[in-house]
């Protein structure tokens, strides 16, 4: 305990770290205000409980959560980081398939820069379409006694219009806000946005769990069981997913002038999960988009079946495609992070080569390969460890105790607490202070 005291003792003696933190610290206390400010026009005591308990163990639950309750808020950041977050993959997609965005993401930074700014307005039009959505979902939301939590006098063009304006203004803030943090503050913005939200949800879940406990409907030694068993599961999935495949390099003698160079092994590690939890936020993106298209049909029975029956957050269906794009996007990001040609070239230069396998397009091949069978077991353990809420709601319990101990939010929280401590013990180590782990550095995950 004296050397966690001292290590962090140690974080404000560096002022550059110590103004980071409080930097970020401050951004993200604006962030969850703005989740607590409800949109101009919705009655706040009729809204309540009625989105809550509309949007109780459904998939607008889970973006809920991801959103830090802004959603059941009807707050002005009602529709959180998400948007941006879809537009980052539909860039990332237009880069496999048309020329022009491949050619961006080799330009450095100047290519960058073009991505970040078609990114920004993608943000906005996806913005723009959910708000729609969401205003169509208030103004036929209703509360117990039949009275609209938007007054009828209200409902109308300026409101719509308003109010599309007002979420999508929130969204390009927050993201805004996000850029910032990674630039000003401590890093990962846009991760530590959602990282924030979800550990927000965290007092609801367990008082709502709490609640039924005391009430009778459920037992705590049961409860507490469950509770570890979640906790195994997704601590065994983490570890799993960090392990890695390490592949020899062998690098030959060279001489120049009285130098000797090479004549050393190397290893090259390929990780079981090189995408960290990117598929899951990924799918979870996509995921949502169905339902804000349902959102804009509420009086439709089709619609209405499909939402409930078909995409419903606990249906199977949802399940199995969940899985799917998981696993795809698993190995789509893989494909971005780590390009075994790329590998193989510097290997070549560096005139190291792997045992029994020609230079160049062979040890790409193999290299890939080899890739592309571990890859396999860590994206299945993440699209097991995403449906695993699902499996819990339908054994009893609560969405939101299942939501936030299910796996996804866990996976989310533990991979970017790991990569802020991994960015503090970098500050730390660079001026000679011992870090969190007396032996080197924390392995974090890029998100």
């Amino acid at each position: 305990m004296s050397k966690l005291t001292e290590t962090f003792t140690n974080i404000f003696k560096i002022q550059e770290l110590r103004d980071r933190l409080l930097f970020t610290a401050a951004l993200l206390i604006i962030v969850r205000i703005g989740s607590h400010v409800t949109l101009p026009g919705v009655d706040a005591v009729l809204l309540a409980d009625t989105i809550k308990k509309s949007s109780e163990n459904t998939l607008f639950g889970l973006y809920d959560l991801f959103v830090g309750g802004a959603f059941s808020n009807a707050a002005i950041f009602a529709l959180g980081i998400m948007p941006y977050i879809s537009s980052s993959i539909v860039i990332q997609l237009l880069g496999a398939v048309i020329p022009y965005f491949a050619k961006l993401q080799k330009e450095g930074e100047d290519g960058r820069k073009k991505i970040t700014q078609y990114t920004r307005y993608g943000t906005v039009l996806i913005s723009m379409l959910q708000a729609s959505g969401v205003v169509v979902k208030l103004t036929h939301t209703t509360a117990a006694g039949g009275l609209p939590i938007v007054p009828m006098e209200v409902q109308g063009f300026w409101f719509t219009f308003s109010t599309m304006i007002i979420l999508t203004s929130g969204t390009i803030f927050m993201m805004w806000l996000g850029e910032q943090i990674t630039e000003r503050g401590i890093g990962n913005g846009i991760s530590l946005i959602i990282f924030i939200g979800i550990i927000a949800r965290f007092p609801h879940a367990i008082l709502d769990e709490w609640q039924l406990v005391m009430g009778g409907s459920r037992n705590l030694i049961v409860e507490l069981v469950i509770f570890v068993a979640m906790g195994f599961i997704v601590a065994g999935v983490v570890l799993v997913t960090q392990g890695t495949r390490r592949i020899p390099v062998q690098y030959a003698k060279r001489v120049v002038g009285r130098k000797v160079y090479g004549g050393v092994t190397q290893y090259i590690p390929l990780r079981v999960n090189t995408a960290g939890v990117m598929p899951i936020i990924f799918a979870q993106a996509i995921m949502f988009v169905p339902q804000i298209i349902f959102s804009f049909f509420p009086e439709s029975e089709f619609m209405n079946e499909l939402s409930t029956d078909w995409f419903s957050y606990t249906s199977w269906t949802y399940s199995i495609v969940y899985a799917l794009m998981i696993i795809f996007f698993t190995y789509f990001y893989t494909a971005i992070a780590f390009n075994p040609k790329d590998v193989a070239d510097n290997m070549k230069k560096q005139g190291g080569f792997i045992p029994g396998i020609r230079p160049g397009a062979h040890t790409a091949e193999f290299v890939d390969n080899i890739l592309t069978k571990i890859t396999l077991p860590g994206s299945i353990f993440l699209a097991f460890v995403a449906i695993l809420p699902t499996i819990l709601m339908r054994a009893g319990i609560t969405p939101g105790f299942a939501s936030f101990f299910g796996g996804t939010s866990l996976l989310i929280i533990v991979g970017v607490a790991l990569d802020t401590l991994q960015q503090v013990e970098s500050h730390l180590l660079m001026r000679h202070y011992d870090g969190f782990m007396k032996s080197g550095k924390i392995r974090g995950r890029r998100m």
